[in-house]
């Protein structure tokens, strides 16, 4: 052993190829496990350069908007970000420096992120339908010298370049670089195959991944290489035992969000699992179930959100042969697992995290039940329980504040260049997730809703999430958002958004019968006093409803 590391756990100077011993039970599976965390670690060597052994082992199937399919190999991958480290090195980026990748799912996409990796420099994944408000804080914020992206997000970005000082060089992918900016793959073919990579502690800086804002400016959650080391218990949990012969990994999640990016690409990359990419304009069920049939996907990561419209358009395809189905984000509730066991054969495995300390909590059908609305129990190697906002552990069944222990390895560094939110995360022992939560006697925890969701009517205390679980059991109902509207005499009352299913129109009865039903299924208190029906809900890019702007909007 060489010591401790920042995040309070032995290291080890040599990998292990897993994080989980397989087990029968849960029980087993927590009781044989231990962190292995590397003193010395860096992304780049082990998700992509201990792969490329010269064998051409499969890393990517990239499928274009036109369905025409591209195969790229971990050698391919690692030398190319090998050609770009020294892109990049030429450009004057030196270690500590930001780079952003402003870009969707594509090759370019890990190639700038594992040069950026393997030069010490910090990667910042930006969501390509970013607008340009949102384009310039976060590139302001992180003064990032260097950006890649394609000609869509040089349209946004030129627009602002003049109001970003720090950002000296544009790399863009396209046929044809725009003046004031540098061709991507000119740059690359360029460039020599040679990079001695930087060496790096598991605790340095390698990701800066910026919060979705629901509350003030977004925050940059700085995460250190070990970040994918503290995501592999509850990915191997979730998904089933990784890596299995013939896995290949998708989701329609974005790659600039930690769902889509050190869930996916980086955990399965990991474990030289291959991948398929897809850049779609919109997320179509029955494409994405026929493109599943087709490559022959059997892990996906599909958000809540996917798996309600994949319920509503009714598709099904019996080319689909999944082995694990990640999901996580919003609750499933009874309705939707039934649909998916159904349609699938197997479980949704829900998860629980976020940006700052993710996949604290998860699900496996085979090592314990399922219970309908339930996130599941703490991953191994995790100590979550539910407490006030002192840090103070509350008695099991009492609904708190869902804290996970500190120190532990998938835990953000801190919020970039915000040490008084970084202090505000934290009390006593617990980093605070600001979900509220219950855990039960025999371990379920069972999420309530965030600490500014919850509703307050006579005197009664609401979480959302129960009340729009009862709702999707309506057969009309094809997604529901709750939140609690101003009342001078109960201070807030309930108001529901519904977009119904098809068939199913929007009218005083059909709102009568839903109020009733909930009632009825769940509480006379807790039932919906105002109905709203629309044609869609707003929602964040991954895919959580803006239960803030429903809120605004009364």
């Amino acid at each position: 052993m060489d010591g401790r590391n920042k995040s309070g756990h032995d290291v080890e100077t040599v990998e292990t190829p897993f994080m989980l011993t397989e087990a029968a039970t849960y029980d087993e599976l927590v009781r044989n496990f231990r962190w292995d965390i590397p003193a010395r670690f860096n992304m780049a060597e082990a998700c992509c350069d201990r792969h490329a052994d010269g064998t051409g082992r499969l890393a990517l199937i990239y499928v274009d908007e036109n369905g025409a399919t591209g195969r790229t190999s971990f050698d391919e991958v690692a030398e190319m970000s090998r050609r770009f480290a020294n892109v990049l090195q030429a450009d004057g980026l030196v270690r500590g420096d930001r780079v952003a990748v402003f870009l969707s799912q594509s090759l370019e996409l890990p190639i700038a992120h594992m040069a950026a990796f393997r030069s010490g420099l910090i990667s910042i994944p930006l969501f390509a339908l970013f607008g340009e408000d949102a384009l310039e804080f976060r590139l302001s914020n992180s003064q990032a010298k260097a950006i890649v992206t394609d000609e869509g997000g040089w349209e946004k970005l030129s627009k602002i370049r003049d109001r970003l000082p720090d950002l000296k060089t544009v790399y863009v992918i396209g046929e044809r670089a725009p003046s004031g900016t540098t061709s991507f793959w000119d740059a690359v073919k360029a460039a020599s195959p040679d990079f001695a990579r930087v060496d790096t502690s598991c605790d340095d800086p390698a990701l800066i991944i910026y919060t979705s804002g629901t509350t003030g400016n977004p925050k940059g959650a700085l995460h250190a290489h070990r970040v994918v080391l503290g995501h592999l218990p509850n990915v191997e949990m979730c998904h089933n035992f990784l890596p299995r012969p013939g896995d290949l990994m998708w989701t329609p999640a974005d790659w600039a969000w930690i769902g889509g990016l050190v869930n996916g690409l980086l955990a399965f990359w990991y474990h030289g699992i291959p991948l398929v990419g897809h850049r779609a304009r919109k997320f179509e069920p029955q494409a994405a179930m026929q493109m599943m049939a087709d490559l022959g996907v059997r892990n996906v990561f599909l958000p809540p959100t996917a798996l309600k419209l994949m319920r509503q358009a009714g598709v099904k395809h019996p080319g689909v042969k999944l082995r694990s189905i990640f999901t996580g984000g919003e609750s499933l509730g009874g309705e939707l697992l039934g649909w998916v066991r159904e349609t699938f054969g197997i479980d949704a495995h829900e998860v629980f995290g976020q940006t700052e300390c993710n996949l604290v909590i998860g699900s496996n059908s085979n090592l314990f039940p399922i219970r309908p609305g339930s996130m599941g129990k703490a991953t191994p190697g995790f100590d979550v329980r539910i407490v006030n906002d002192k840090g103070e552990e509350l008695p099991r069944g009492q609904r708190g504040i869902i804290g996970v222990r500190q120190p532990c390895p998938v835990t953000m560094l801190e919020y970039w260049r915000n040490p008084e939110a970084t202090a505000k995360k934290y009390a006593g022992e617990f980093l605070l997730t600001g979900d509220l939560g219950v855990q039960d006697e025999d371990g379920y925890f069972w999420y309530v809703s965030r600490e500014d969701d919850v509703i307050t009517t006579a005197g009664y205390r609401v979480g959302p999430s129960e009340i729009e679980h009862t709702l999707m059991k309506h057969p009309s109902v094809a997604m529901a958002a709750v939140v609690g509207i101003p009342d001078p005499i109960r201070t807030e009352s309930i108001k529901a958004w519904i977009v119904l299913r098809p068939g199913f129109t929007g009218t005083d009865a059909l709102a009568r019968e839903i109020q009733e039903f909930v009632k009825v299924q769940l509480a006379a208190h807790e039932y919906p006093r105002f109905v709203e029906f629309a044609e869609t809900l707003p929602m964040t890019a991954t895919g959580k409803v803006l239960r803030r702007e429903l809120r605004a909007k009364g």
